[in-house]
């Protein structure tokens, strides 16, 4: 089945995503070194390794633009004692999931914070903002997701805030409810966005474990397998996750999604229908 906006489940394969290796002095760092300062050797030969879920940087590909309100989705990987210098941004809601590792945020607002794995980071950018983001760990790496969604409006007043997941039995064998829009009502949710967007997790521990999801009528997500392998199965039929793997999926469906092993790590980004999509890819359910 070709590319095409009906298509309820649409798997993009992680050799599908573009993936970037910068030079260490485009963000203010020194030359790569190939190991840490106490002689291990770094995960990555370069100081960072991008997947680029739509069209960044780089990587420019008008067929693959955005998802709805979601513009972007970057899965990073950044080695010990690396990190992105300031740089702005404006006009965006940027949330930050961490999987790996302990980032460091700091902003010309005059926030600072140090979050590790499950913690979720928001900013809005607004009217305008400069950042950084570290990994100030000599020894291990970090590994997070950028997301970027678009805000309401244009021209807000920026924000931070940011979501501790230190209490991992909140997403284990379920989903925790990580981000909703500023007009909801739930006060579970630890972070409210100016954006019409849910941002949900899942770590299932062992082969068997599922959760399910519905994606309603009007509405379309998109799902990261960030760890493991898992299965997804519903009316469009069964399609198998691995890690990077993702997934295009507009409503209504309802997914049953089971571990295929121990540590299936899953993110969903549900959001009102809208146009974009990858239009330059066979799907391959």
């Amino acid at each position: 089945m070709m590319a095409g906006s009906s298509v309820p489940f649409r798997k993009i394969a992680a050799h599908r995503l573009a993936v970037s290796e910068p030079p260490p002095q485009w963000f203010g760092n020194g030359a790569n070194t190939g190991a840490t300062a106490s002689g291990r050797p770094w995960t990555n030969g370069n100081w960072l390794k991008s997947r680029f879920h739509f069209s960044f940087a780089e990587y420019s590909n008008p067929g693959n633009a955005e998802f709805g309100v979601l513009r972007v989705l970057n899965d990073d990987l950044v080695q010990p004692a690396r990190g992105f210098g300031r740089h702005g941004h404006a006009n965006m809601e940027i949330c930050t999931y961490i999987l790996e590792g302990d980032l460091t945020h700091r902003d010309s607002m005059g926030n600072g914070d140090t979050l590790g794995r499950g913690s979720v980071q928001f900013m809005s950018a607004g009217r305008g903002v400069q950042h950084e983001e570290h990994n100030l760990d000599p020894e291990a790496p970090l590994r997070f997701c950028q997301i970027w969604i678009k805000p309401w409006k244009h021209g807000l007043d920026p924000n931070y805030g940011s979501f501790a997941g230190t209490d991992a039995s909140l997403r284990t064998n379920r989903l925790q409810h990580l981000v909703a829009p500023a007009t909801s009502e739930d006060a579970g949710v630890p972070v409210k966005i100016q954006a019409d967007a849910h941002i949900h997790v899942t770590e299932l521990t062992e082969a068997g474990k599922r959760v399910g999801f519905d994606v309603a009528e009007g509405r379309q997500a998109y799902v990261l397998q960030a760890e493991g392998t898992a299965s997804f199965e519903g009316a469009f039929g069964k399609s198998t996750l691995e890690r990077h793997d993702a997934a295009e999926v507009r409503g209504p469906v309802a997914l049953d999604i089971t571990a295929l092993e121990a540590g299936a790590h899953v993110l969903i980004i549900e959001m009102a229908a809208g146009k974009g999509g990858r239009t330059d890819i066979p799907n391959e359910l």
